[in-house]
């Protein structure tokens, strides 16, 4: 017999999304629970009287909406953060007076001056050149910014192997619109961003997660999961892991790289805080350039609001990334990357990394200071912590209870994929607040909360 029978109105002729409705209901209210196996497709179509193939398609669209986990071999699992926002961006207003620790925002008070950017602009050329339509992959002169700026990350190209794109999160979106398919997976870090689980979901990509140790993802956990699962391709933060800080050496990237190419998989690397805390490490997609990817953001490093990253990618890739681009927003706002691009020669934006590294160097030595006594990992120039909660906390609990005192902050489960449980820990911003001597409060109130006996 099984352990969960849903009711089904059976009135709307679409039995499948009947289904998918009443696991998200159920997940929803709590009758399903996180990590929690649900019943065989055979053993829950004999308990409703429907077909197997009716529950494979409503199993399949509970996937897609983020609310199962499916493991050939092992069954289908209520996932770890179905119940969880994962978004990092409310859409509702937060609480007067609440401290933000959770969103990591790149120090905005260090930007460089946008006004005396344009004004620089306007009086080198005419700027009516940059409000026209232009090549979806971007100007020439842009694209060969672009490649410096890729130079930052380590990751050596030419103008010609450069896409233009409107962010990191646009450049993900190509990527996955454009070189793969509904259905494909990917397979990541157990714990990942939560903008690629988002964006995965919308697009009907399935995320396989991998086993990771302190150096993040693992090279035998990815080899099983590729050789159980139909794997097209692997993303990848080997730089500074995004949210446990895990750095790759030389050999741990080699040993992805080598498994990478064994299970011809497409290396996608966005390294967004590569740069906060830049090693002697190459790229993992510099090992093998004809099937990697490589996201050279500047949000974090230099201004969000710009909305401007690049796309190293190999020749065979480029149109249909184009494409992609093209389908989405035509074409990133030229005078957006023609600010980018005068900064990145000018020295400008090297030199507000600069700024940004040694703030969040400040920062870092407060929190070691205020967070004596805790576990946490992070980079002495990093803009995020990630913290080991004391038993019995959850990450899910300290989020909320941080809350109620006023401080944001961001539990494990957000980052969770699959329906492994979430260790208990949470990622702590050092860059949300402005103010130095907000960063210092919700420090504290942290402590108090973890240690109140301190």
């Amino acid at each position: 017999m099984t352990t969960w029978t849903p009711a089904l109105a059976r009135d709307t002729g679409s039995l499948f999304l009947e289904l998918a409705d009443a696991i998200e209901r159920d997940v929803t209210g709590g009758v399903l629970r996180p990590g929690q196996r649900l019943p065989p497709h055979r053993e829950l179509a004999d308990a409703l009287g429907i077909n197997v193939s009716t529950v494979t398609r409503g199993y399949r669209e509970a996937e897609r909406r983020g609310l199962l986990s499916a493991t050939v071999g092992r069954g289908t699992f209520v996932a770890s953060d179905a119940a969880t926002a994962t978004s990092m961006v409310a859409f509702e207003p937060s609480a007067p007076g609440m401290l933000e620790m959770g969103l990591i925002t790149p120090l905005h008070f260090l930007d460089p001056d946008v006004s005396e950017g344009f004004r620089r602009i306007a009086r080198r050329m005419d700027p009516r050149a940059f409000m026209r339509y232009s090549e979806p992959r971007g100007l020439p002169e842009h694209r060969a910014a672009g490649a410096r700026w890729a130079a930052r990350y380590g990751m050596e190209a030419g103008p010609e192997e450069i896409i233009v794109c409107a962010g990191a999160q646009h450049a993900l979106t190509c990527i996955l619109a454009g070189l793969l398919r509904s259905g494909d997976r990917i397979a990541t870090d157990a714990l990942t961003y939560p903008g690629l689980k988002t964006l995965a979901a919308m697009l009907g990509i399935r995320l396989v997660p991998i086993p990771m140790d302190e150096e993040g993802m693992t090279p035998a956990g990815l080899d099983t999961a590729c050789r159980r699962d139909a794997i097209r391709a692997v993303y990848l933060m080997p730089g500074v892991h995004n949210p446990t800080t895990a750095s790759m050496s030389n050999a741990r990237r080699d040993a992805i790289a080598a498994v990478a190419a064994a299970h011809d998989l497409l290396i996608i690397e966005d390294d967004a805080y590569d740069l906060t805390h830049p090693g002697e490490a190459a790229p993992v997609g510099s090992r093998d350039r004809e099937r990697s990817v490589y996201v050279a953001g500047m949000s974090k490093a230099l201004a969000a609001g710009l909305r401007v990253a690049f796309i190293v990618a190999p020749r065979k890739l480029l149109k249909p990334l184009a494409q992609a681009v093209l389908n989405t927003v035509w074409m990133t706002p030229p005078l957006n990357v023609e600010l980018a691009a005068m900064w990145i020669g000018d020295g400008t934006a090297d030199a507000v990394l600069a700024a940004k590294r040694a703030e969040a160097a400040r920062r870092y030595m407060e929190a070691c200071d205020l967070l004596e006594g805790l576990r946490f990992r992070g980079k002495p120039s990093g803009f995020y912590l990630w913290l080991d909660l004391p038993a019995p906390w959850t990450g899910a609990r300290f989020e909320a209870e941080a809350a109620k005192a006023g401080v944001s902050v961001f539990g494990a489960q957000r980052f969770v994929v699959g329906e492994s449980a979430p260790p208990a820990a949470a990622r702590i911003s050092l860059t949300g607040t402005e103010r130095m001597a907000d960063l210092t409060h919700g420090l504290t109130v942290i402590r108090d909360l973890l240690l109140p006996d301190a």
